[in-house]
C-alpha cells in the first residue's frame, strides 16, 4: 500500500467565509476583526443568517496538508466531525484538495465545528468559532496502519486542550516512534503554550523530532524576553527547529547547522491568517522530498508569503508551480 508524506491531527473545522458590512456585524453583534469563540446555538444562529457563505475545510492542521497536497505531496488528517451537513462538507472539501481523509463521523455529540468568517469591504475578517466535534477527537480515531505509512506525525497544539486528544496524540506518537517515523509538533499560539508549557517541553525534550513556532510562541514556551535568547534555550535538546519571524523570515536549526533564511517578497500583504500553517506545509514537503534543511526553509516561506497576498488559509496557486519558478522544485 502507499504510504503518506505527512499524516496530521488537528481540529476539523468548516469555515465559512461571507462578504458583509459593518451594518451587518452590528445587526448581529459580532465583534470586528478579531476571533470570538462561540457556542452550538450562537453558530446556528449566524449560518442561519449569513449571507452567500462559502464553505471549506479548515483548521489550522488540515490546512496545512492543503499545503502540502498543493506541492504535490500526500496527507493523511486526523480530525472529528459530526454525520451532519457541515460534516459531510468537510470530508467532500478535503476529498477535493487530495487529502485522504477517513475519520469516522460521529453519530452524536456535538455537531462539527465551524469557523463563520463575515469579510467586510474594509478588508476585516471577523471570525466566529465553534469547536464543537472537533474537542471530541479520541484515540479510536487514530489508524494505526495509516500513521505507520507517514513520513512525519504533524501535531496540532491546539489539540492538547482535552485529556481525550491528549492520549490520541500519545498513541499516534508511539505509532510513529515505533515505524522509524518523524514526530513534528506545532505550538498553535502563545495562550495555548501558556496553558501547556510544561508538558510541551517535555514533549519537545523526549518524543519530537521537530518543533515548529512563530517567534512569540517560543519566548513563550522557553520564558524569555527575546528571540536569539528562544532560539539558544531550544537548541539545548536534539531536533529540528523551524521558527518563523513574520517579515524577518525563518531561523531553522539542528545541532551545529543554523540557516537564517529571508522572507519571500510579497507585492502587499492582504490577510496573513494561514501564514504558519502554510510554511509549515512547505517546510515538511521539502524534508519529506529529500531537500536539505535551508531548502525546506525557502520552501516554506515561499508558501507562507504566497497565502498572505490574498484573504483565507489555503494556497490560491499549485504550490508546485511556484516552486519551479522560484528555482526551488
Amino acid at each position: 500500500m502507499t504510504g503518506f508524506d505527512v499524516a496530521a491531527l488537528g481540529n476539523a473545522i468548516v469555515d465559512v467565509i461571507a462578504p458583509t458590512d459593518d451594518a451587518f456585524l452590528l445587526k448581529h453583534n459580532i465583534a470586528k476583526g478579531v476571533m470570538t469563540l462561540i457556542d452550538e446555538f450562537r453558530a446556528q444562529s449566524l449560518l442561519d443568517v449569513l449571507p452567500g457563505g462559502r464553505e471549506v475545510a479548515g483548521g489550522s492542521a488540515a490546512n496545512t496538508l492543503a499545503g502540502v497536497a498543493s506541492f504535490g505531496g500526500q496527507g493523511h488528517f486526523v480530525g472529528r466531525v459530526k454525520d451532519d451537513r457541515l460534516g459531510a462538507s468537510f470530508a467532500a472539501s478535503m476529498a477535493q484538495t487530495g487529502i485522504d481523509y477517513s475519520t469516522k463521523m460521529a453519530a452524536s455529540g456535538a455537531s462539527t465545528a465551524c469557523c463563520l468568517i463575515a469579510v467586510t469591504p474594509d478588508g476585516q475578517r471577523s471570525m466566529n468559532t465553534y469547536l464543537g466535534a472537533s474537542r471530541e477527537l479520541d484515540s479510536s480515531d487514530i489508524d494505526e496502519e495509516k500513521i505507520a505509512r507517514s513520513k512525519v506525525l504533524y501535531i496540532e497544539g491546539y489539540l492538547w486542550d482535552t485529556a481525550e486528544a491528549k492520549d490520541a496524540i500519545n498513541r499516534a506518537i508511539i505509532i510513529a516512534k515505533r515505524a522509524g517515523n518523524k514526530v513534528a509538533l506545532t505550538l498553535s499560539d502563545p495562550f495555548c503554550v501558556g496553558r501547556w508549557r510544561d508538558e510541551f517541553l517535555h514533549l519537545w525534550k523526549n518524543d519530537l523530532d521537530i518543533l515548529f513556532a512563530n517567534e512569540e510562541e517560543a519566548k513563550a514556551l522557553f520564558e524569555v524576553a527575546d528571540f536569539d535568547a528562544a532560539l539558544q534555550a531550544a537548541r539545548k535538546s536534539k531536533g529540528i527547529l523551524a521558527l518563523t519571524r513574520s517579515e524577518k523570515g525563518c531561523v531553522v536549526a539542528n545541532g551545529s547547522e543554523l540557516h537564517v533564511i529571508d522572507a519571500a517578497p510579497v507585492a502587499r500583504v492582504v490577510d496573513t491568517t494561514g501564514a504558519g500553517d502554510q510554511f509549515a506545509a512547505g517546510f515538511l514537503f521539502g524534508l519529506t522530498h529529500g531537500k536539505t534543511l535551508d531548502h525546506c526553509g525557502k520552501l516554506g516561506v515561499l508558501a507562507a508569503a504566497e497565502v498572505i497576498s490574498h484573504y483565507g488559509a489555503r494556497p490560491e496557486v499549485k504550490l508546485a508551480e511556484l516552486a519551479a519558478k522560484s528555482g526551488l522544485g
